[in-house]
């Protein structure tokens, strides 16, 4: 990412407050398998609720934009800049960790080395393979999967299993 984007970054995400997680939970509506790899922005409550912990969306399509709930659980949208590739790699470079649903977010983050997780339906595109729990394709990324169609409720709380650790292990 290029350094002056990453340094307004820094400023804008007040790095070296709370732990911060960028979160995407929908892809592109108009890919063919979009209903099961997107996600409702509700399960992921139980996240918001954890301590010291900033979440920020990474979300930028105008369908994923719910004002209210993000406000409700205190998600910090950051659509409006977020306007290139370049924007977003300086944005998540300062984050702590990436989580996402089988987007650009999750390619770009792996391919810049960061630290993200991806949720998985039951059934995901080939490049995830059935049973890894991690990607040959980028050594940082962690993969969390559905063991049944349509249950992310099981994988948010796999992902709280996990980010408790995580944030131990970032500290």
């Amino acid at each position: 990412a290029d350094a002056q984007l990453c340094e307004n970054w820094r400023v804008k995400l007040q790095v070296g407050s709370k732990f911060r997680v960028g979160l995407k939970w929908t892809g592109n509506p108009m890919h063919r398998n979009d209903i099961n790899r997107s996600c409702p922005l509700e399960i992921f409550h139980p996240l918001t609720l954890l301590k010291d912990i900033e979440i920020f969306s990474l979300e930028k399509s105008p369908e994923a934009h719910l004002g209210d709930t993000m406000q409700k659980y205190h998600i910090r949208d950051l659509s409006k800049e977020l306007t290139s590739f370049d924007q977003t790699a300086a944005a998540i470079a300062c984050l702590d960790l990436i989580i996402s649903v089988d987007t650009s977010a999750a390619h770009l983050a792996g391919a810049m080395g960061l630290p993200v997780w991806t949720l998985l339906p039951y059934l995901p595109d080939w490049r995830w393979m059935l049973t890894r729990a991690d990607s040959p394709w980028y050594p940082t990324m962690k993969l969390f999967r559905q063991k049944q169609p349509g249950d992310w409720d099981s994988v948010v709380q796999q992902v709280i299993g996990e980010i408790v650790n995580f944030k131990q292990l970032a500290a």
